[in-house]
Formats: C-alpha cells, structure tokens, sequence
C-alpha cells in the first residue's frame, strides 16, 4: 500500500476512534452505559425499530412522506420485476389505460415536431363540440405554452386529462388562419378501444389487432367478430403483438371464445395461493373459426395465457417471435391516500403445465436487458438460436406436439425479424421520423378532401392520385437526406408504405385505414396467410 493511501486510512481511523471516544464521553458523563436495543421476534421488527429510532432521535426532522414514496418502489423492487408501489398519479394513469375510458376532451395527436398536432378528433366528443378538427396544432393550454418548447408528449396528456364537467382553454393554431384560435372545451368521459384495428384481409379472412386487455376488450371483440362474420370471416389472424396484457379475465373470456368445454385454459398457483383451474363452458362463439395468432417479444402476460391455451389446446397455430415471458400474477391493493401496490401472488401456468416465466434473475430487474440479449444471441433471425431447457419439455393435451417452459411462448411457425429493405436512407429516416412528417405536411395541404374518405376504396383512389416517391425524396432532401438510387431500390417500397399508412390515419378511417396497407409489408401476416 502506498504513502498516500495509508495515511488516508490513518485518517480514517483516527476520526472513527474519536467519534467513539466521544459517544463514550457522552455516555460517561449522563451516568449511562451504551448497551445494546433488543430487537423483538417479529420478521419486520429490525426495520420497524430503525424506523422508530429514526424518528425519536434523529438530529433534524424528518419528512416521513418523503421518505416513504422513496423506499417503498425499492423493497418492492427487491421481490421480483413486476410487482410495484405505484404513487397516486401513477396508480390513476394505470387504471385508466385498462378500465376504457378516461375524463378529457377526445383528441388524438402527435408530436412531429415538437407541436401537437391533432390527428383525429373523436366523434361526438367535447373537442368536436367545440370546434377542434384534424390539423389543428395545440399551442397552450390554460395559458402555458407547450409548443415549440420540448414539452413532453406525456406532460401534454396529463394538462388536457380532468375530471369531466371541468373546463380547460385551448389555444389552436389552424392552416390557413392568420389569427390563434382560443377553445374553451368542457371535459366529458371519453372511450379508449383496446381492439385497435378489425377488417377483412381477403374473403374469408378477418384481422383483429388487439392493443391490450382491458376492462372493455371481451365486449370490443365481440362486436369486431360480428362485422367480421358478416363479411364472410372463416378464418381469423389475432394479433397480438406489442399487447402487455392486462386483465386476467378478459383474456379467460377470450380464450372461451374459441375452447371447447372442459378444455383448460391457466391454473394458477402460489404460496397463499391453492392451484386454481379455469376451465372452457363450451359457450364460445369462435369455436368454428379457424385461428392464427401473432406474437412477438412484445406480448406479456394475457398475451401470454391467450397463446399458450390456444397453443397447448391444439386450437390454432402460433406466429411470429418468441413472448416476452411473464408468468406471474399480480393482485392490486389500493391504499386510502390514493397509492397502491400490485403484488405477485402466484404463478400461472399453461394447460399442459408450463409455467413461462422467464428466468429475471439473470438480467436483474430490467426486462430490456433480456430483449437486448436476444437480439445479441441472433434469436431474433433464427429459431435454432432460441434456448430450449430439456428438463422442461411439455406436451400438448391433443396432438402430443412438444412445447417447451422456462421463459416465453415459442411460437409454433417462426418468422424472423425482417431485415429485408433496410438501407443507410431508411434508417435515417426512421431516426428523424421523416415519414410521420411529411404525412403530417401531406395531411394538412389535403386536409378537406381526406375528411370526406370513410372506406378503404375511397381511401385507395385519393392516394393513387399522387406521386409520393418524387413528393417524398423532395421532402428528404431539403432536410438533407438524399437517397442513392440504390438505396431507394432497396427502401423504396417500404417508405411509400409507411407514408400512405400513416396519411391514412389523418382520415376517419385512423388505424382501420392504417393496418390494411402498413400489413401489406409484414412478414408476419403473409406467413399466417400462406399457411391459410
């Protein structure tokens, strides 16, 4: 050790045996003796006694709120990646993204740059009432201005949100008005779909996105199979990519819709918690429906019990990419002061008995850490590089095909991230969000005529009308991205499929004009339809 090491420890030293010395002293002269405090026979006692030591002697006053919001988020990171304190705001904001629907002024927007730009205004809601329409950007709210200042999208949401029957100010900028536009909107109760997009891909197939699970998503199903039906719908694609999952027993329903009776869709079982079996009453509606579903390392936990019942049933095939691996069950408890906590209670399984619950051990507490380690490994190009555990090999209840537990659902036919198309041009795109702004610019310089398009044929004859490529590369290279010949051979017919997409939105069509053309690019969906 060197010179000046020591006598930084001698340093050490000598301060750490003065404040004893001192304690020592202190103790000395009150006629004490410094002993030590029991600790009572109870599993949380230790904490409890440092808690109440902490505030019968500590030197200056404690702010015991304070305090609390900031351990409670880590003892509850401590137990497993999923369960959570959630504060008052953050436990508001979760129940509101599942129970469908939510206090505010019906508006849908986008933040191109660095403005909200309005890309739908909800039917019947108190936005339309006051006058608001697509294009419009918001530029304040009661006063403050949130444009052009970096003002986070979400902050945005969280000004226009409030209890129904308040009033809210509304500063708008319109195209073609020299003049601010103020709008004062009274808050109303306003719908949030789960079931993103429903449409007909051929004659017989229907397609049913699915966002979430939430509290209205088995009735939103429902209405969507109806319309299907009545277009002829024999075979259906359900996807459900990117869905997080959320309430158990909208997804126990779901399945329902397409089991048999007495076919087992989950049991669930935990410390506190006897194995519990949910099975099908053969009720379903589905049942005759031929059915693929679509996942990737996105879907989670309903997601989850969905495609392993379907799965371990022999009921459909699966599609797409590996889940994201979440078998554990959370319960809520809601506390008085508004805050809340959801604990894992239990583990579910699928019916053949896997539990799927990836390994979080092994990347602590951060799920991206395993995405990115997916990607690194090369499982998101190639099945043979997805790691399978021999000791947890599991059959299906009526084919006896081999499934495997131990982290996710592996789907039945893998389709492979799709690198195809990827160019230098594309990717810079992509980074400066290039395609959302000229869909904006096209949106606004067409805006009267796009108000009109209510059907996918409507919609298919406006954007035929316009030569996007020459429109688009113009757009690009003002900013300072000029593609290659090349590159644009490469990109080219990816690009112009994002842009009508995306144009599509700024229609009354929003995600039923979107999907049809962005899906005519997935792989994923061409796969689930070659197999028809």
């Amino acid at each position: 050790m060197d010179q000046q090491k020591l006598s930084k420890y001698l340093i050490y030293f000598l301060w750490i045996l003065a404040i004893v010395m001192g304690i020592f002293a202190i103790e000395s002269l009150r006629g004490q003796k410094a002993g030590k405090i029991d600790i009572p026979d109870s599993d949380w006692a230790k904490l409890m006694l440092v808690l109440g030591e902490v505030d019968k002697d500590y030197v200056e006053t404690v702010d015991h709120a304070a305090l609390t919001e900031k351990v409670l988020p880590l003892i509850m990171s401590e137990l497993d990646p999923h369960s959570v304190y959630l504060p008052p705001e953050d436990l508001k904001a979760a129940d509101e993204d599942l129970q469908g629907g939510f206090d505010g002024i019906g508006v849908m927007f986008n933040m191109p740059e660095d403005t909200a730009v309005v890309t739908n205004v909800i039917s019947g809601g108190p936005s339309e009432r006051a006058g608001l329409i697509s294009g419009d950007r918001i530029v304040s709210v009661e006063g403050r201005n949130i444009a052009g200042v970096k003002f986070p999208q979400d902050s945005v949401v969280r000004l226009l949100k409030g209890k129904r029957g308040t009033k809210v100010n509304v500063g708008i900028c319109r195209p073609g008005e020299a003049k601010q536009l103020s709008f004062k909107i009274v808050r109303d109760a306003i719908p949030v779909r789960s079931v993103d997009a429903s449409f007909m891909l051929n004659d017989t197939t229907g397609y049913v996105k699915l966002e979430k699970f939430a509290r209205t998503s088995y009735n939103e199903f429902l209405k969507a199979v109806a319309q299907l039906r009545e277009s002829g719908m024999k075979r259906m694609i359900f996807d459900l990519r990117g869905n997080s999952g959320g309430y158990l027993d909208q997804a126990l329903m779901l399945c329902n819709e397409f089991l048999d009776k007495g076919d087992l869709v989950v049991y669930m079982e935990g410390r506190n918690r006897k194995r519990q079996d949910m099975y099908a009453d053969g009720r379903g509606t589905c049942r005759d429906i031929d059915l693929a579903v679509l996942i990737d390392e996105g879907s989670a936990s309903s997601s989850e019990i969905f495609a392993g019942a379907i799965q371990d049933n022999d009921r459909g095939t699966i599609y797409g990419l590996r889940s994201f691996g979440k078998g554990l069950v959370q319960e809520p408890r809601y506390f008085s002061d508004g805050s809340g906590i959801r604990l894992t209670v239990a583990r579910y399984y699928t019916p053949s008995g896997r539990c799927i619950q990836k390994p979080y051990e092994d990347y602590g507490q951060s799920h991206y850490d395993d995405i990115l380690a997916r990607y690194a490994s090369g499982e998101m190009m190639s099945v043979d590089s997805i790691k399978v555990n021999d000791s947890l090999k599991f059959k299906t209840l009526k084919k006896g095909r081999t499934v495997y537990g131990g982290g996710g659902i592996i789907p039945d036919v893998f389709v492979p991230l799709d690198t195809t198309g990827v160019s230098e041009y594309l990717v810079k795109c992509n980074r400066q969000s290039m395609q959302v702004k000229y869909a904006n610019v096209f949106s606004d310089n067409h805006r009267n005529q796009m108000r009109n398009i209510r059907d996918m044929d409507s919609l298919n004859r406006f954007l035929d009308g316009f030569d996007f490529k020459s429109g688009f590369i113009r757009f690009t290279s003002d900013a300072g991205i000029v593609p290659s010949d090349e590159e644009w051979e490469i990109s080219g017919d990816i690009i112009l499929t994002q842009v009508k997409a995306l144009i599509a939105r700024y229609t009354p069509l929003d995600d039923n004009g979107f999907y049809p053309i962005y899906l005519t690019i997935d792989k994923t969906v061409d796969a689930a339809l070659k197999q028809n």
